[in-house]
């Protein structure tokens, strides 16, 4: 997926890859059907020669849908953006506390010490007031 630069914004377009032509390496066309700003239709073809060298045409409204319609048979296939980004969340859930006891209920994982031990054989230690 393209983008054209109409109105000062970029607008998403369709974008089609043409059969090669003789001097050029890589001719592209992106087509704009209504522009949300203006309601212009653009068309706009752009090449790549062997020397490296960009040519743009680009086209609107009425001259754009004849220049698409003449440029239609020539389109090999459309080239089309995927969104690889998956859903952030999962279906994991730690079923232990963080002393390896099973839960019982449903808690905060973000409150969770994984790995500490209770510690049993510790004997508490009394706070003494001392008198100054």
């Amino acid at each position: 997926m393209g983008y054209i630069h109409c109105c000062g914004a970029l607008h998403k377009t369709r974008t089609y890859k043409l059969a090669p032509q003789t001097e050029f390496l890589v001719c592209e066309v992106d087509y704009l059907s209504k522009c949300p700003v203006c309601g212009h239709t653009v068309v706009q073809l752009t090449r790549i020669d062997k020397n490296k060298n960009l040519s743009v045409i680009r086209k609107v409204n009425t001259k754009a849908k004849k220049f698409f319609q003449k440029l239609k048979s020539q389109f090999i296939y459309e080239i089309r953006s995927y969104n690889y980004s998956s859903n952030s969340s999962s279906d994991f859930y730690l079923n232990y506390n963080e002393y390896g006891v099973k839960k019982r209920c449903y808690s905060n994982l973000s409150s969770l010490k994984i790995g500490l031990t209770e510690n049993k054989d510790l004997k508490s230690i009394d706070v003494i007031n001392v008198k100054n």
